[in-house]
């Protein structure tokens, strides 16, 4: 600091002052400076748009002719560009679960349930009655290579529904449709897609009407034990997939002041499975009875 003390003899007396500053003077330009400025390309940032713009070149070069373009769209606005158009369709179905389930469903229903099958529970089955019915996953109905093993039809180029490109025939490297992979994964484990089902229960509690706690959790309207236990007729493939999907499903809060509800459902769904497990040993102890039934004894009279 330069401080003028006078002046002698046209001669000006100038004392210099080199005072210590505190730390607060030493950082305080440094700290403005980074408000005023922000530095806004962080190593990672800088990273990300390194490997966004090799991704985009890749998925660009890779673009065939024809291509959804909802599919594009979506890959374009991800935080991280999928770099082939395969996994750009991945990409897409993975994050619109309930579009998938609709459409699943709806290929399902052009192929039918195949002749001669019947819902059955194998006892290997990890999931049991949990899982969905898929007779095409099954070796006595399986189709040829190039089919879905879940809706039953042809499987086109990166995993489409539908022959966009004019091709010869289906993909027979494939076996799932990239909507039927996000659509099973939602039937199977629907608690993974909390996320996506509050917006159509305009984010209340199914149960109590009360605003979604981030406790909230999935849970199916219809009983899955009650759907396998039901007639033939309620078990008619594809129309009993809709147990599993989005129609059935709805969320519910988990909070203190919902638990009573949430228990109070639990209850009478387990009531429910003891008086259907009750009914069937009733009806194995009568059929028993009558076939091992004792002859009327003869008169001898």
């Amino acid at each position: 600091m330069r401080l003028i003390v006078g002046e002698r003899r046209g001669i000006v007396l100038v004392l210099y002052s080199y005072a210590t500053a505190t730390d607060w003077q030493r950082f305080s330009g440094i700290v403005g400076r980074n408000i005023a400025q922000p530095r806004i390309h962080t190593a990672q940032s800088a990273w990300r748009a390194q490997r966004n713009a090799e991704a985009l070149a890749g998925l660009q070069r890779n673009l065939p002719e024809i291509f959804p373009a909802s599919v594009l769209l979506h890959a374009r606005a991800r935080p991280f560009i999928p770099p082939t158009p395969r996994r750009a369709v991945e990409s897409y179905w993975r994050q619109h679960p309930i579009r998938a389930d609709k459409l699943a469903r709806a290929l399902a229903a052009l192929s039918g349930a195949p002749e001669g099958w019947v819902w059955e529970i194998s006892s290997g089955a990890p999931l049991g009655f949990r899982a969905p019915p898929a007779p095409f996953r099954e070796k006595a109905h399986a189709k040829r290579p190039g089919y879905c093993c879940v809706c039953g039809q042809p499987v086109f180029r990166f995993g489409w529904h539908r022959d966009l490109w004019r091709d010869e025939g289906s993909n027979r490297n494939a076996s799932w449709h990239a909507c039927c992979v996000a659509a099973w994964k939602l039937w199977t484990a629907p608690s993974d897609h909390v996320r996506h089902l509050p917006r159509l229960q305009n984010h209340r509690c199914a149960l109590t009407g009360a605003r979604l706690a981030k406790d909230a959790e999935v849970d199916h309207r219809v009983p899955l034990f009650q759907v396998w236990r039901g007639g033939r007729a309620e078990r008619a493939w594809p129309a009993v997939l809709i147990y599993w999907g989005v129609p059935n499903l709805q969320v519910i809060n988990r909070s203190a002041h919902n638990r009573s509800a949430h228990v109070e459902k639990c209850g009478l769904e387990s009531a429910s499975r003891a008086r259907l497990r009750q009914a069937e040993a009733a009806e194995r102890n009568a059929d028993f009875a009558a076939s091992h039934a004792l002859p009327p004894l003869c008169d001898s009279t």
